[in-house]
């Protein structure tokens, strides 16, 4: 274990709450530990640990630092890689795909993949566009997070987002019976109708979706449709 993540897991390791790590494992199921370190606590040591490490300051991601956080088993350093990770988003290589990919796929809930996807995956595929037939293969990938990466990556993008990707995306994955799809598809079409909600309604009403993505992407625009009406 480097230096870095010793001392890391040292600080997270004085302030861990057993209290709080049961109700935070139910939460998610239980699908991993956790220290019972909540977020804003986390943020609160993570900043202490940047205080006292440069590590933040490179000009280069560190990929291996990384690695070895979310190779412990404690759900609060996923998120603290992840957090690292978005953070350092202007110092992005063309070549970080892989490991990007390898977050995706390793230690996968939609609590990660969601942190992900808009937050790495979009400034990612923004930066290095030629990099887009990935998110192409993701959208088709038989790993469900990858596709509902794919789906969601450009929830933040507004008027930049490709339209014609977005609905490709939600039309290829339309029939998926995964409920982690279906939810993501209701929610990118429910983000991008803030921007344009003309051509996701029609979107929504010619395409197959099911009632699930269908009542989530309509959200914003019944909303406002409701409002008008007063």
């Amino acid at each position: 274990m480097s230096e870095q993540v010793s001392k890391l897991k040292a600080l997270f390791d004085e302030n861990k709450n057993a209290a709080n790590a049961g109700p935070m494992e139910a939460y998610m199921k239980h699908h991993f530990p956790f220290l019972g370190i909540k977020a804003p606590e986390r943020t609160r040591l993570t900043r202490q640990f940047l205080n006292e490490t440069a590590i933040h300051k490179g000009k280069t991601l560190p990929v291996s630092f990384l690695k070895e956080l979310w190779a412990l088993p404690e759900r609060e350093y996923h998120y603290t890689a992840i957090d690292f990770t978005q953070r350092m988003h202007k110092v992005y290589e063309k070549e970080h795909l892989p490991f990007f990919e390898e977050l995706i796929v390793t230690n996968s809930w939609w609590d990660s993949v969601d942190g992900l996807a808009p937050n790495v995956l979009g400034p990612y595929f923004k930066a290095y566009p030629d990099r887009l037939h990935h998110a192409d293969k993701w959208a088709l990938h038989e790993n469900m997070w990858l596709r509902r990466t794919a789906i969601l990556y450009q929830l933040k993008e507004k008027e930049q987002t490709d339209e014609e990707r977005l609905f490709r995306y939600c039309r290829q994955n339309a029939q998926d019976p995964e409920f982690f799809i279906r939810k993501a598809i209701g929610w990118a079409l429910r983000e991008y109708s803030k921007t344009k909600p003309e051509p996701v309604e029609n979107f929504i009403e010619k395409e197959s979706l099911s009632n699930l993505s269908k009542r989530e992407g309509l959200k914003q625009i019944q909303r406002v449709k409701k409002e008008c009406s007063w």
